[in-house]
């Protein structure tokens, strides 16, 4: 059964007891992401992130890894654009002490200035390999350009030049700002003792101190804007992406129908069209991105240097055919199956369940019961659909990024 809560010190927390398993996994969810930084400080959160594990005022980085692994458990954080989350998951019998080596890494941090500049180094590796990978290459430049001047723009990772100036002090002053109670969401799922929870969580985290960030709306224009970048690869890479929906929007569930349509499996209309039939992309698919404020929908082929303007054609044909022609029944009813059975499966872990919990209830306020989610999935008709695809189908509302050997007009691509 999923609870939420506020605890007496102010920390929320949302728990699924799963009594049929083993295990348990907890994260600590911190509203503190790409998006809240200044471009002086920017990657400060996924810096961060990195130099938690990197010893406290009682474990070195060797102990943290020894401690988690005595108790036979798995670790690992990331950050977005509007999150952090540190995670432990272990075997029931071992919970408290996954708090404590959690709790100890969020409060008791040394951020070493040896260990910071070896981490920096790390980090400025990370994205160089960002780079060599032309298709997260694409994905981040095409997130860059639609939302350009926007928050929604930065970069999680940061520059080689922003993560130089950041110092020890820079830190401190953001853990002080962002890292709160009352910017904190503990998502705890599996198997615990529910009686005992809240004393340990309260005993482990109510040292963190109290201060509430003003978290205003972000949102983006998201006016069209074109890149073409030249790079020595093999294939082409092309991303095409509009202004989406934020999370749990009006039509949210109706546009992440539509992109499974759309883009979102071996079924869809741009697998079946660029690949089946043309043979233009061994890989081609698209995706719905939501935000607590704001998101986007985005097409992604890799193709032939020779085959950018005709998968660039076909794609836009693709959302032509969508606009004019809309979708069957039958296709609604397989998205909802496909969407349906997603959802589920990845309930079925507990990290799934942690997850689900701790994103929707840090930047929405609310969990949803996964009866209501199917029930959600289930009322989308096709004039919700329709109206969906009135977001998506409009060439003059794309940006275009392409990597390849080449520079390509690709505005001139959407735009024919």
């Amino acid at each position: 059964m999923i609870k939420t809560r506020t605890l007496d010190c102010g920390i929320r927390i949302a728990t699924e007891k799963m009594p049929h398993v083993q295990s348990v996994i907890i994260g600590v969810w911190v509203h503190a992401g790409a998006i809240y930084e200044r471009a002086a400080n920017a990657g400060i959160s996924h810096y961060i992130e990195h130099m938690m594990f990197k010893g406290t005022d009682k474990r070195d980085a060797k102990q943290i890894a020894d401690d988690i692994d005595k108790i036979g458990g798995l670790s690992n954080a990331f950050t977005g654009k509007e999150s952090t989350c540190y995670y432990i998951k272990t075997l029931s019998s071992n919970f408290e002490k996954s708090v404590d080596i959690l709790s100890d890494m969020l409060l008791c941090s040394k951020f070493d200035k040896v260990e910071m500049d070896k981490e920096r180094d790390v980090i400025c590796e990370e994205i160089k390999m960002i780079e060599d990978v032309p298709e997260d290459d694409a994905h981040e430049t095409i997130g860059a350009q639609l939302f350009h001047g926007s928050a929604l723009a930065n970069s999680i990772v940061g520059t080689p030049t922003t993560l130089k100036a950041i110092r020890r002090s820079t830190i401190l002053t953001y853990l002080a700002d962002s890292y709160t109670r009352e910017n904190i969401v503990i998502s705890v799922a599996g198997n615990f003792d529910e009686d005992s929870l809240d004393g340990i969580l309260t005993k482990y985290f109510a040292g963190l101190p109290s201060n509430a960030p003003e978290r205003g709306e972000v949102t983006a224009e998201g006016l069209p804007r074109f890149r073409s970048k030249v790079k020595d690869i093999e294939q082409s890479h092309i991303c095409l992406a509009t202004k989406g929906l934020a999370l749990f929007a009006k039509d949210y569930y109706s546009l992440m129908l539509l992109n499974n349509i759309v883009g979102g499996s071996m079924n869809s209309r741009l697998f079946q069209s660029i690949r089946e039939q043309k043979g233009l992309a061994y890989s081609v698919y698209s995706s719905s991105s939501s935000y607590r404020d704001d998101g986007y929908f985005n097409i992604y082929a890799a193709v032939g240097h020779d085959n950018v303007k005709k998968a660039v054609e076909a794609i836009m044909q693709e959302l032509k055919t969508l606009r004019d022609g809309g979708v069957t029944e039958d296709e609604l009813s397989t998205a909802k199956e496909q969407m349906k059975g997603s959802y589920i499966f990845s309930l079925e872990s507990v990290n799934g369940r942690m997850f689900s919990l701790g994103r929707s209830h840090l930047l929405t306020g609310k969990v949803f019961l996964p009866e209501q989610v199917l029930a959600f999935i289930d009322e989308v008709s096709l004039e919700d659909i329709h109206r969906a695809a009135e977001i998506i189908t409009r060439p003059e509302t794309y940006s275009g990024v392409v990597i390849g050997r080449e520079r390509h007009d690709i505005r001139k691509m959407v735009n024919a």
